[in-house]
């Protein structure tokens, strides 16, 4: 029993850091996986099995590891939906990217997007140019949104790469 526990308290650990390593590694990670960033963290996942059960490779252990991260993720939820400030702490607020045609240069480089990046986003929403962008806002869930025609057509797509085919 008293494994049991350790394992439970070792997966809330790794899941609190996780979340927090994302969080100070941006937004823009979210929505916009790469193929480098896909086998990041699929290694990131395979390097932190251990650190979560121990020598417990057991189904018993497993069970227990993801029994405790579906826990925590329960409860940090509720926390998030009840707490405004620990829910800013931990998603951030929204970045204005664009205002009335006007690029926000230090909005840009804060959320490490490209100006290259920003138009293919705008693009994706439909608008041919930025200067057609009354309002492009990166979401704190790592998304673009856009407002154009004088705030009165919003859009808001995920970003999708496109499939590497390997023939």
């Amino acid at each position: 029993m008293n494994e049991l526990l350790n394992i439970s308290g070792r997966a809330v650990a790794v899941y609190l850091f996780i979340i927090v390593c994302i969080r100070f590694f941006g937004k823009k990670e979210l929505t916009q996986l790469s193929v480098v960033d896909l086998v990041f963290v699929l290694l990131i996942s395979n390097a932190v099995q251990n650190a979560m059960v121990g020598p417990d490779t057991s189904l018993m252990g497993g069970v227990v590891a993801a029994g405790a991260l579906f826990a925590s993720n329960f409860v940090l939820k509720k926390l998030l939906y009840r707490s405004p400030r620990i829910n800013h702490l931990l998603q951030g607020e929204p970045i204005l990217l664009v205002y009335k045609g006007h690029v926000k240069d230090r909005n840009l480089a804060k959320a490490q997007i490209s100006v290259n990046e920003l138009e293919a986003a705008i693009r994706e929403h439909g608008v041919e140019r930025l200067e057609k962008v009354d309002l492009a806002v990166l979401e704190v869930d790592g998304n673009i949104s856009v407002m154009s025609d004088d705030f009165s057509k919003k859009t808001r797509h995920k970003r999708v790469r496109p499939k590497i085919n390997p023939t």
